[in-house]
């Protein structure tokens, strides 16, 4: 790329650090790229310092030499390609997930097809290359929003209140969907079915997951096989000692060992809004 430094690319000299993080915010990120190939890791090196929210750059050819950088624990985010040979960046992900602290992971690849993997591993943003600079800077904002609170807010939200951005195939094609769109998640196997209005999404992600990572957001089990979004709840029906909830034109039935819970996340008063 022109205009993109040359030299030993494994970490910044402290000269190169401070001219790079020049009007740095106060929080500024401290990133890790992961590329096998050396003019793209480069490149993506070079676009990063250019950002003043990206304090400091570091780099790594393969996956293996990642796990070794991210060893003194003081990395916020990685940038990884995905198609390395050895550890590639989807292992390196599951590697990552498993850590106390993590950093945040964005994936930056040529291949569109491990869009559905990288929200089973929660990566942040998934950057199709060739990587233009306004959709990196767009990532490197979804990073911040991730790891610290807007000064503007008197407090920082509950991690609910940001909506999520989830990839789903159709038809061979990614697509992406908002979680606030989504009315309620079925159980199928180690998948999960999501049902917006406009259709319905095949995720490879055990709904316990899902469970487990949406319950601030007011998603809610029903049934063993349903999780259902309580902003999206138009009506609660108990007829013959059964009961069951209605959203839009669907009607879904919800488990006796499940009504008591249900009844009782209706009742709180930070029931999430509409």
């Amino acid at each position: 790329m022109a205009g993109a430094p040359s030299g030993d690319p494994e970490l910044l000299s402290p000269q190169d650090a401070s001219a790079g993080a020049a009007g740095t915010s106060p929080h500024a990120l401290r990133a890790l790229v992961v590329d096998d190939e050396v003019p793209a890791l480069e490149e993506l090196s070079w676009l990063l310092r250019q950002d003043d929210r990206i304090a400091e750059v570091r780099t790594a050819g393969s996956g293996a030499e990642a796990l070794r950088a991210l060893e003194t624990g003081d990395i916020d985010v990685v940038f990884s390609d995905i198609s390395m040979p050895g550890l590639d960046g989807m292992d390196l992900a599951r590697v990552i997930a498993r850590f106390t602290q993590r950093p945040q992971v964005v994936f930056v690849t040529a291949h569109d097809q491990h869009a559905v993997d990288a929200f089973a591993v929660d990566a942040v943003d998934y950057v199709m290359k060739p990587v233009r600079r306004d959709r990196l800077a767009e990532a490197v904002r979804r990073v911040v929003a991730s790891v610290e609170p807007t000064g503007s807010d008197p407090a920082p939200p509950p991690v609910g209140d940001q909506d999520e951005t989830i990839p789903v195939e159709l038809a061979g094609v990614t697509r992406f969907i908002t979680r606030s769109q989504i009315r309620y998640a079925q159980a199928q196997g180690d998948y999960a079915r999501l049902h917006t209005p406009a259709g319905s999404h095949l995720v490879r992600i055990p709904l316990s997951t899902l469970e487990e990572r949406w319950a601030a957001a007011g998603f809610v089990r029903i049934h063993r096989s349903t999780l259902v979004s309580l902003r999206h709840v138009k009506e609660v029906r108990m007829e013959h000692g059964r009961c069951s909830v209605v959203l839009d034109e669907v009607e879904l039935q919800v488990s006796r060992r499940h009504t008591r819970e249900l009844r009782d996340r209706l009742l709180r008063p930070n029931r999430p809004a509409e």
